[in-house]
């Protein structure tokens, strides 16, 4: 798989270039599930588990900006908040779209 796929790019000085990708902010929902992290835990393994696709892994490391971004495991014992992708899909594309 690669990740970097869905990046539009763009050529600078005949070299081929990367966007940055913009990530959304996600308001909280009455749809939001909540889940308590245990040993081993990390976004794109939730995200594989809740939304079917590791590569969602942003939409939950988004929604919970007090966990650790700084290592690929999550702290067990941390409740986190996964948003319904849905409702944060339309924005992601919007906001890069453009870029």
């Amino acid at each position: 798989m690669n990740r970097y796929k869905a990046v539009a790019s763009r050529t600078v000085e005949s070299k081929q270039v990367r966007n940055t990708t913009v990530y959304p902010q996600i308001p909280m929902s009455e749809s939001d599930f909540y889940v308590i992290t245990s040993v081993g835990d990390r976004f794109d393994i939730l995200s594989q588990q809740f939304y079917s696709n590791q590569t969602y892994w942003w939409a939950i490391a988004s929604a919970n900006p007090q966990v650790r971004k700084d290592s690929l495991l999550i702290e067990p014992g941390l409740q986190l908040r996964i948003p319904p992708l849905s409702a944060i899909l339309e924005s992601y594309e919007q906001l890069n779209r453009s870029r």
